[in-house]
């Protein structure tokens, strides 16, 4: 794929991607170590050529062409379509200078490539006497038909251009739809980080609240035990005395209240309870909505 009279004028290295062919959205390591990867110019066909080799193979193969549009997607990756080839090409750079100084390249040779283009179109004018009428008159449309050999192939011309300006449309659109979408499935990962960390803060706080009124209410439980058998105690005595009264009264006085604080208590629990499923069918939730987003 290298030929003698091609000359490197630019390397740096990069992790190389494809586009994934099946879902056009995901993309596929083409190795897994960075490799080298270099403009060529081609002196004899006047060309410049994207080129990366991965062992014996050609991981880029990529004729740059006026049209080509180099995007940088994020601080360290950037990608460009090539339609034919008919895939698109991401590469990560280890750091935003890197990446720099490859889309400045490609703007140039970019630019290199349609002055080449303009030059050999006005050559082949000069050179072909009936390419140069064009530019001095307009010529009719011609009249397709199948006994014209000249008419025939203009058809096919103007056909070829068609399906080539199609599939740079979806080749376009295939790609800003990749980008986006890949913005927005990582905005969502964030998010769903950002409600786990809370979530688990909020379990953590309800189990320690928990904790704290079960110990409470089983110190109630016990106080009001201990006064039920001396209230026992003091009516089977049978004592009258005004002493004994007023005590039995003070304890069943304080019973009430702890019996009372009891059942508040109680609610308490139960309705951290019901807060505590709560938060565990969310983070059931969570865990599902992150096994999708992966």
């Amino acid at each position: 794929f290298l030929s003698c009279r091609e000359q490197p004028i630019f390397s740096t290295r990069a992790h190389v991607f494809q586009i994934d062919p099946a879902t056009k959205r995901n993309w596929i390591p083409a190795s897994k170590h960075a490799l080298t990867v270099s403009y060529f110019y081609d002196a004899t066909r006047n060309v410049y050529r994207i080129i990366s080799v991965g062992g014996t193979k050609a991981i880029i193969n990529s004729t740059i062409t006026p049209n080509m549009t180099f995007t940088k997607t994020s601080q360290k990756f950037g990608q460009w379509a090539d339609s034919r080839a008919n895939t698109v090409y991401g590469l990560g750079f280890a750091s935003e200078q890197h990446l720099s100084q490859f889309a400045e390249k490609f703007q140039e040779v970019k630019e290199a490539a349609r002055l080449a283009r303009e030059k050999s179109q006005d050559k082949t004018e000069l050179t072909n006497p009936a390419l140069n009428i064009t530019s001095h008159q307009v010529l009719p449309s011609p009249i397709i038909s199948s006994n014209g050999p000249g008419e025939d192939k203009l058809f096919r011309s103007q056909s070829a251009d068609v399906e080539i300006t199609t599939e740079k449309e979806r080749l376009k659109k295939m790609l800003s739809e990749g980008s986006v979408s890949e913005v927005q499935w990582e905005a969502e990962f964030f998010s769903l980080q950002d409600n786990n960390n809370k979530l688990v803060a909020a379990l953590h706080e309800a189990n320690a609240n928990v904790d704290q009124w079960k110990k409470q209410l089983l110190a109630y439980q016990e106080e009001t035990e201990t006064l039920r058998q001396r209230v026992a105690e003091l009516e089977s005595q049978g004592t009258h005395d005004s002493s004994s009264e007023n005590n039995k009264e003070e304890l069943s006085q304080t019973l009430e209240e702890l019996e009372l604080l009891i059942k508040a208590k109680d609610e308490e629990i139960q309705m951290l309870k019901s807060q505590k499923c709560g938060r565990w069918e969310a983070e059931g939730e969570r865990e599902e909505t992150l096994q999708k987003l992966q």
